[in-house]
């Protein structure tokens, strides 16, 4: 290493023996060449040659192993990046044709933004070409007849594309049912939903009347859910029907049949917003993830345990609302565990008396029905200035073994019992997690 001080606008003089070590005299070099430089050249990077001869060099090649059979349609395999190119801008062929295309691009450097720019195909059409034409290849090899699938030829991506996470059987089913009543996106996103929902759904009411194989039937259960949830009677009947019209078995039409009529025969309430329990309106609803957050208006009640013997009933407080710009929620006496509720319709009709009861499980109820009542806790609410027994359908707290427990109208009467605790105004299930993004191993075949 050395250091000098260089003028650059005169030429500077190296010898070769300011770079050799050698012993010899300067003068016996005489033959040597000064070697002159205008100005200093910079080195970016050292070449250190290999001491072995190039026909002994061996280059980096990484091993990749050949594919089976080239994902490139057998038209498009003799043409250049260009003119694969060309065939996506100009979409030459069908969409499930050139789809293929697109993957080879991007492992060839063509990122999905450089594609749209070149092709006009965006990012997410991109994305939904290549998964679609992936779901169609999985219904052709599962020898679905042709006729359906050529209702997908023109603009099927998008459709098949929203069935991507079913597995190849209920794929197939889903294609026919989608071609038979000619979807749209829309109608495809709802289905795919409702068969991908059904399994978990098992336990809620009426699920075992419906057929898991049908898609019809899924879309049709999803229906029916929704009409569970309205309040409005109105809504609900409209949802019925329409549920109605898509059912395809026998069992399922049947049950939804008994709920348009009012009277579904097994004794359970019903779900959201009320439902026809003997002619009585017994609203059990569960209670959605996020919902009383999302409120605007809310009520707030207090609650009592179910095991000791009523006394927690007596003493909770009557009379809770809400003062000032603020809305501060006032009660006439303190208390210790109190429970937010949307402003559902019978609770908001509640004045004074309102509580809620809590039970460890649903066997406190008088339907004796092998699903969900063992499973999992209520929220009873309870009318306590409403305490005759006035309606033989009607539903009321008691005290039963020293435990509190519901009991229809029509059982207090024939045991000549005509007062209770309070008539019951609704039941509330807990709202339950779904993970919608959990997919099984058979979603990906």
């Amino acid at each position: 290493m050395f250091s000098s001080t260089l003028n650059p606008s005169k030429p500077t003089t190296f010898l070769h023996s300011q770079f050799l070590s050698t012993p010899f005299p300067l003068h016996s070099h005489s033959n040597l060449k000064p070697i002159y430089h205008r100005k200093p050249i910079p080195i970016s990077a050292a070449i250190i040659p290999s001491s072995k001869p190039p026909s002994q060099q061996k280059l980096y090649q990484p091993f990749r192993p050949p594919p089976s059979q080239s994902p490139i349609p057998p038209q498009y395999r003799d043409l250049d990046t260009n003119a694969r190119l060309d065939v996506l801008t100009n979409r030459l062929g069908l969409w499930f044709e050139y789809a293929p295309l697109i993957p080879p691009l991007i492992q060839d450097g063509f990122a999905p933004p450089t594609l749209e720019e070149i092709t006009g195909i965006s990012g997410v059409e991109q994305n939904r070409l290549v998964v679609g034409a992936q779901v169609r290849e999985s219904l052709v090899q599962s020898g679905l007849d042709e006729q359906t699938l050529e209702f997908f030829d023109k603009g099927g991506a998008e459709l098949l594309y929203e069935i991507r996470l079913l597995s190849v059987a209920q794929r197939a089913a889903a294609a026919r049912y989608i071609s038979e009543n000619r979807f749209e996106p829309g109608d495809v996103n709802e289905l795919a939903r409702s068969i991908k929902d059904f399994p978990r759904r098992r336990g809620d009411r009426g699920w075992e009347w419906f057929d898991y194989d049908i898609p019809a039937d899924c879309l049709a259960f999803m229906y029916y859910r929704q009409a569970m949830e309205y309040r409005e009677a109105e809504l609900r009947t409209t949802a019925l029907e329409k549920a109605m019209n898509v059912a395809v078995s026998d069992q399922a039409k049947a049950w939804i049949l008994k709920e348009l009529d009012g009277n579904d025969g097994d004794g359970e309430g019903q779900g959201r917003g009320g439902g026809v329990v003997d002619g009585v309106k017994v609203p059990v609803v569960r209670l959605n993830l996020g919902e009383v957050a999302e409120a605007t208006v809310v009520a707030v009640l207090p609650v009592c345990g179910a095991r000791d013997r009523g006394l927690e009933l007596e003493e909770a407080p009557w009379e809770c609302g809400s003062e000032g710009a603020f809305g501060i929620v006032e009660a006439e006496k303190g208390w210790a565990k109190w429970v937010v509720l949307p402003a559902w319709e019978p609770v908001m009709n509640l004045k004074s008396g309102g509580v809620v009861v809590a039970f460890s499980d649903a066997r406190a109820l008088p339907w004796r029905v092998n699903r969900w009542y063992k499973e999992e806790a209520i929220l009873v609410v309870v009318d306590r200035s409403r305490k005759e027994v006035e309606v033989d359908d009607g539903f009321y707290l008691i005290l039963s073994e020293d435990e509190l427990k519901v009991e229809r109208g029509s059982m207090l009467k024939e045991k000549g019992c005509e007062k209770s605790l309070g008539s019951v105004v609704i039941v509330v299930r807990p709202p339950r997690e779904d993970d919608e993004n959990e997919i099984d191993i058979e979603d990906w075949e």
